[in-house]
């Protein structure tokens, strides 16, 4: 079963930036980014496209599909 996983922390790291501040620039609350960055929440396209558009990168480097096994 394939799982959502983000590098958005990652980034946040690279550009020095808080969640608060991630939050703020997208118009989402910071708990919805510590959500994104623990797998506990999908976004939408247009919130994927406007977080690849703040750290200058695409979607798909920031969220992949991974694998998981359910055993």
């Amino acid at each position: 079963m394939p799982k959502l996983r983000t590098r958005i922390k990652e980034y946040r790291a690279r550009y020095n930036m808080k969640q608060e501040e991630l939050a703020q620039l997208i118009g989402v609350r910071r708990e919805t980014i510590v959500h994104l960055e623990n797998g506990k929440y999908n976004p939408s396209l247009k919130m994927a496209m406007d977080i690849a558009k703040v750290f200058e990168t695409s979607v798909e480097e920031l969220f992949q599909f991974v694998d998981i096994d359910i055993n």
